[in-house]
């Protein structure tokens, strides 16, 4: 968890937040499965999920935080907003290139 300053008391607050791994990052789900909650530090962010559950940056294509689009770069592996700070209930998706995409070589046309 990075130092938000969230105040000196907030050490031992947790938040819970729901993860989904979509298309090629499901082979990362191990035996959580494809859909867990997570019990993380207030003050977690989408970076703290990444690095928790060992996603490897470049093959990330696609986070949405609640429905909203948290990676700006369309075409770029790894574009994401590693620093958004997450909320109790959150539900973070994270999806690879989508089979026959532009992640994947496909031409968009």
């Amino acid at each position: 968890m990075s130092d938000l300053g969230l105040g000196h008391n907030s050490g031992d607050v947790k938040i819970s937040v729901e993860v989904r791994l979509f298309n090629s990052l499901a082979v990362y789900a191990g035996d959580g499965g494809l859909c867990r909650n997570l019990e993380l530090e207030a003050g977690a962010t989408v970076g703290d999920i990444v690095q928790e559950l060992r996603l490897p940056l470049k093959d990330i294509f696609l986070v949405l935080r609640n429905g909203r689009d948290l990676s700006p770069g369309l075409y770029e592996g790894g574009n994401v907003n590693l620093r958004t700070v997450l909320g109790d209930g959150d539900v973070v998706a994270f999806s690879g290139p989508v089979p026959y995409s532009y992640g994947y070589g496909a031409p968009v046309v």
